[in-house]
């Protein structure tokens, strides 16, 4: 899989430690990081809106700004999360192709665990699509 990827300044350690995850999973990262987060979370959602990306991993100081910027982005589900678990089941459940952490709030093995529990999560369908067509429907 091919991995949009953006941090803030201040996350950056914790973009190298993803960076790092992500290629021991065998996945390639696209590192959109540049000093306007905003335009950085607006390139990468569209990267995985146009299928030139197939997920992204949003990085700042407390996961707010990037996610709110991926929510408003047409065609787009991201969850803000801070545990393994919601990790996998906004992906499960939402189909969710992007996630937003706050790298002041979750330390290294959590981090490591969020985007591990990420990657290796599939979307459900079934009784699922409802919500999901519904999300669509919102942007």
């Amino acid at each position: 899989m091919k991995i949009a990827l953006t941090s803030d300044r201040k996350s950056e350690a914790r973009k190298q430690l993803v960076i790092q995850v992500i290629e021991e999973l065998g996945h390639e990262v696209v590192d959109y990081s540049q000093d306007d987060l905003v335009e950085a979370v607006t390139q990468a959602a569209q990267a995985v809106r146009e299928q030139e990306a197939d997920r992204g991993i949003l990085l700042d100081e407390f996961g707010s700004l990037s996610y709110m910027v991926a929510a408003k982005q047409s065609g787009i589900v991201c969850a803000q999360v801070s545990d393994e678990h919601s990790s996998k089941m906004t992906r499960d459940h939402n189909n969710s192709t992007l996630i937003a952490m706050g790298t002041g709030i979750i330390g290294d093995v959590l981090a490591k665990e969020i985007v591990s529990a990420f990657l290796h999560a599939e979307y459900s369908g079934g009784r699922h699509q409802i919500r999901v067509d519904m999300l669509n429907k919102l942007a």
